[in-house]
């Protein structure tokens, strides 16, 4: 039935259609604009974080705090927790009020830590109306959920964040995160094939169906694809951990400079496609290279994990000071505009992320 539907889909998308069909919380067809997503260093209303308890350690929990609290210095925060964890999340986080922004706690079923994995997209239509797009990514396990969760699997987060956001709900027949693709807000997306062109994921989809429902998903011109690494961790490489768009025609590549590491000859090739390619208008890339942490011996050991907030670039260190140094003169030179704040949270990476996967955008209007 799934296959019958994306095929019907194709047609009208191959009929030069311009609307896009999805379904809201009713289950009601409706029919909307094309829409697109803009770059993450656009103003943005706020940024939805998720503090995840459920009996995992002081650290992680940490550096949740430390993430929102930071962030909170630019913009508000709305923050995910289970009901069991709001006690804690509050007493954590202390007087709500002495934050410049507000933080507001939101209490939900799911217990989640990767806000971009499990959460929304947020895009815009011409007119600048918001709507959420649920890209069905499932990053919990559903055996692996408690009993509380039992039946509740991850996707679900999507439409609860868009509808407490106010947004129309875009549902995608795709299955993938928002870490897997990167923009510039003007067309361009750089994205990996092993996070999208993914049997495990979209096992019915080939190359180009899967360009026409993203184009047509996130404003897009033109697609540049990195190859990335199959069977690694739950998201199979994500984009955004490799490279990330300064601003249009502006590209930050991450470079690992371990030899035994399977993403030395990784992040040369992409270095190699980067340069190569050009953007939707035709124009060549410029790429500026931003070089790992020596002796961190953790595949997420990079500093593309950053976060673009109102006026601000959450950055993560990892305790060498010669490469955080380095790492963080390159990001201020690509961001001469922006405060760059440092937080090191360590027990986040060892947890499979950084921060940029576990914040997530929601633009204004």
């Amino acid at each position: 039935m799934r296959r019958i539907k994306r095929r019907m889909g194709m047609l009208l998308l191959l009929g030069a259609v311009i609307w896009s069909c999805t379904r809201d919380p009713r289950g009601e067809l409706l029919v909307i604009n094309p829409s697109f997503l803009p770059h993450e260093g656009n103003e943005h209303k706020r940024t939805w974080l998720s503090f995840y308890g459920n009996g995992v350690g002081d650290k992680l929990k940490q550096n949740n705090i430390l993430l929102a609290t930071a962030i909170a210095q630019y913009e508000p925060v709305s923050i995910m927790v289970k009901n069991t964890d709001n006690k804690e999340l509050l007493t954590l986080l202390g007087n709500l009020n002495t934050h410049h922004y507000p933080i507001e706690v939101i209490e939900s079923k799911m217990n989640t830590l990767w806000m971009r994995d499990d959460g929304p997209t947020f895009v815009l239509d011409a007119k600048g109306h918001k709507s959420g797009i649920n890209f069905n990514f499932i990053g919990v396990e559903e055996e692996e959920q408690d009993e509380e969760q039992t039946g509740v699997l991850s996707s679900k987060m999507a439409d609860f964040v868009i509808t407490k956001a106010g947004a129309k709900i875009i549902h995608s027949n795709l299955i993938l995160n928002s870490g897997c693709f990167e923009v510039d807000g003007s067309g361009t997306a750089i994205m990996t094939e092993s996070c999208i062109i993914n049997d495990d994921y979209n096992p019915y989809w080939n190359k180009e169906e899967i360009e026409i429902e993203l184009k047509l998903l996130l404003g897009l011109q033109k697609i540049i694809w990195l190859k990335g690494i199959k069977e690694v961790e739950i998201t199979n490489v994500q984009t955004d951990f490799y490279a990330r768009f300064v601003k249009e025609g502006v590209v930050l590549v991450h470079r690992n400079n371990d030899k035994e590491s399977d993403a030395y000859e990784l992040t040369r090739e992409n270095i190699k496609i980067l340069k190569a390619a050009t953007d939707a208008k035709g124009k060549a890339l410029e790429v500026v290279i931003i070089d790992a942490p020596d002796g961190i011996d953790h595949a997420n050991a990079g500093y593309l994990g950053y976060y673009l907030c109102n006026r601000a670039l959450i950055m993560q260190t990892f305790g060498d000071a010669k490469a955080d140094y380095k790492a963080k003169k390159v990001l201020q030179l690509a961001f001469p505009d922006r405060t760059i704040e440092e937080v090191q949270i360590d027990a986040m990476t060892s947890a499979g992320g950084n921060i940029h996967r576990a914040t997530q955008q929601e633009p204004i209007n």
